[in-house]
């Protein structure tokens, strides 16, 4: 990520200041205080440059698209959640401001219009000891669902939000257990299964911080497949698999491995070791985030960071200038209250599967095929030995 001083932002554009303030404020620029100077911003490059070429009419379709799938412009309407003033937001609800008292039934009531909601275990999981591999029960779980639950074509709202709730409890039991209390809130059953009573509260404001994130590849995935009808529980397959990379979900388990070197070798060796292999940091900075994640504010404001922790942050902030995200909060929590290594994985997939649901069930209401068209830059095409131009 490359920031610039605003006299290059204005070499770049060839504007006057007054229209690169006016495309800061529009969205189409982000910006971060100088860490030289705070009186002074610093621009995001890549949105100067992509400005200037959509400015200049240089880019064609093709560049468009590209620029688009990748942290770029909006691909399509939803009214679930959005970043908007470096704060994420749920249906025009500030996430961070509810994750004080809300719960994720609540936010799921929320983010799905509907009415009360309740993720109640059913009775014959009890007594269900927690997997050794919460992942792969709960892909389990979900296959089972999506081999035999009926299309979402057709079916009325009331019967999708109904099969929706029994689907984060059947996500939530297979990935849990069914030791703790089935009635408890989510939150609660978590920490119960997990012995960690004292950790209820801060597993309950994670649950809510990641409920939703716009349109995140998991959720793109999960949202495709409701757009061809499937069943629930196959959008949900589908945003469970993809969640599991390190680039998303997965991003968690990078931490622990560096707060695991950083407590051998100590936090500049462990980064030191870490980028020379040729990895990139994981769990600092994020695109849509350029003066630092919220949600990894709301949460790291709750709790004591581990000297581990701790010293990797100081280091990678001194070195790079990146603040942690929720990824590197989600990690340094469950470490801080003693919960299993693969709890963040559990935790984000529980939480997500309500967003999963709601971009479904707005994608069915909505309607319409997802289907992108890939910009082919493969060998040229033949025929009779001549080759064919390809428009772009």
């Amino acid at each position: 990520m490359s920031w610039i001083t605003s006299e290059q932002a204005l070499a770049i554009l060839k504007v006057q200041p007054q229209t690169l303030y006016a495309n800061v404020s529009r969205g189409k620029i982000r910006t971060r205080p100088s860490p030289e100077d705070t009186r002074r911003s610093l621009y995001h490059g890549d949105d100067v440059k992509a400005l200037a070429g959509r400015n200049a009419g240089r880019r064609s379709v093709a560049e468009v698209a590209t620029h688009t799938i990748s942290f770029g412009e909006p691909v399509l309407a939803s009214g679930i959640s959005t970043i908007a003033e470096g704060r994420l937001w749920y249906r025009g609800e500030d996430a961070a401001e509810m994750a004080e008292e809300a719960t994720l039934e609540t936010v799921a009531a929320l983010l799905w219009q509907a009415g009360r909601v309740t993720f109640e275990a059913p009775p014959t999981a009890r007594g269900t000891p927690v997997p050794s591999n919460p992942f792969e029960a709960g892909l389990l779980a979900l296959a089972r669902r999506a081999s035999h639950d009926f299309p979402t074509g057709g079916r009325s709202r009331t019967m999708l939000r109904r099969e929706a709730a029994g689907l984060v409890s059947t996500l939530a039991t297979a990935m849990l257990g069914g030791t703790a209390h089935a009635g408890l809130p989510l939150h609660e059953r978590a920490a119960q299964a997990w012995q960690a009573p004292g950790a209820s509260d801060l597993v309950r404001r994670v649950l809510v911080l990641l409920a939703d994130h716009e349109l995140n590849a998991s959720t793109f995935a999960a949202r495709t497949a409701a757009s061809t009808g499937a069943p629930l529980a196959a959008g949900l397959l589908a945003g469970l698999s993809t969640l599991a990379g390190p680039l998303h979900g997965g991003a968690a388990l990078g931490v622990q491995a560096l707060a695991d070197t950083t407590r051998r070798i100590g936090a500049r060796r462990a980064v030191h070791d870490w980028l020379s292999r040729g990895h990139r940091l994981p769990a600092f900075g994020h695109p849509l985030y350029p003066e630092g994640d919220a949600r990894a504010r709301a949460l790291l404001a709750q709790f004591e960071l581990p000297a581990a922790f701790a010293e990797l942050r100081e280091a990678v902030v001194a070195l790079s200038d990146e603040e942690p995200n929720v990824d590197f909060a989600l990690a340094a929590l469950a470490d801080a209250c003693r919960l299993p290594a693969n709890a963040p994985l559990a935790l984000f997939a529980i939480a997500r599967s309500v967003g999963w649901i709601a971009h479904m069930l707005e994608q069915t209401e909505r309607g319409g095929l997802i289907r992108p068209r890939a910009h082919y830059d493969g060998p040229a095409l033949k025929r009779g030995g001549a080759s064919l131009e390809v428009a772009t």
